[in-house]
């Protein structure tokens, strides 16, 4: 998929901040699935919907823009529940677009709530007051992080095994560069962990698996590795798979299958 500029409509209806964001009738903050699984591993999917709350009336954006990656990850709510079945694992997901407020982005940095994404400027974003601002963060973006560290919380004084896993895909080709990878494991400290995913998915001599790319973890630019992982001292990483390759329910299973062989086998490399 190439980048294209969405057409900026004019004077985006605002929200009035003093209204709560969320109508009564829409979903919550985040969805648990299989919040009773036994396995070790704690899924998370940040960026798993598109979906914006009706008063910031779709940000300014024509639904085109909104199915694009840059509202959200294409095809990681179906792989991440996959594995999620497949474990044993309860997964936490965030149940807006990424565009709203995202979910793996450190408070306050300009990608936390973007004004452009990729080539695309995002009418709804642009000059938003802290008010606006604090209103997000605090309807969707603290909900998600509460929840998960509360999670951790008790995983940790229980004394179970816990590794942190956040499931991401990525763009074939961005701005206009084609990506040569299917898919790249993401790591900070846990290089042991992060090692033993690559190696699992390089046995495979047919993929392309990138070593922190197409991405790196930075504490700058990134939150769920940093902060739920690193900062407790717990094996944590990123799994990031091409789009193109899990937009269908055929390549969902191929990769879900593929991916939850590499867990369960770190699991056995990483005691």
């Amino acid at each position: 998929m190439t980048s294209t500029t969405a057409t900026r409509l004019e004077n985006p209806r605002r929200h009035n901040p003093n209204q709560p964001l969320l109508a009564i009738d829409e979903p919550p903050p985040y969805a648990v699935v299989n919040p009773d699984g036994t396995s070790p591993y704690l899924l998370l999917c940040e960026h798993a919907s598109n979906r914006i709350p009706r008063r910031l009336a779709d940000l300014g954006l024509p639904e085109a823009e909104r199915q694009r990656h840059i509202a959200w990850d294409i095809g990681v709510s179906a792989l991440a529940q996959h594995l999620s079945r497949t474990l044993d694992a309860p997964l936490f997901m965030a149940n807006y677009s990424r565009l709203v407020i995202d979910c793996n982005r450190p408070l306050g940095v300009p990608s936390a709530i973007p004004e452009t994404s990729e080539t695309t400027e995002i009418p709804g974003n642009l000059g938003l007051s802290d008010t606006e601002k604090a209103q997000r963060t605090d309807t969707l973006f603290r909900p998600f992080a509460d929840v998960i560290a509360r999670r951790l919380d008790q995983l940790q004084e229980e004394g179970r095994r816990t590794l942190v896993v956040g499931i991401h895909s990525f763009t074939p080709v961005y701005f206009g560069r084609q990506r040569p990878w299917h898919a790249g494991i993401l790591y900070g400290q846990a290089t042991a962990f992060g090692q033993s995913l690559i190696r699992s998915l390089r046995a495979d001599p047919a993929l392309t698996v990138g070593d922190n790319a197409p991405y790196n973890i930075h504490p700058d630019e990134d939150y769920t590795v940093p902060v739920h992982a690193d900062a407790r001292g717990l094996p944590g990483a990123l799994i990031e798979v091409r789009h193109d390759l899990i937009d269908t329910l055929e390549g969902v299973a191929v990769w879900g299958d593929r991916l939850t062989q590499c867990l369960e086998f770190a699991l056995e490399e990483c005691p």
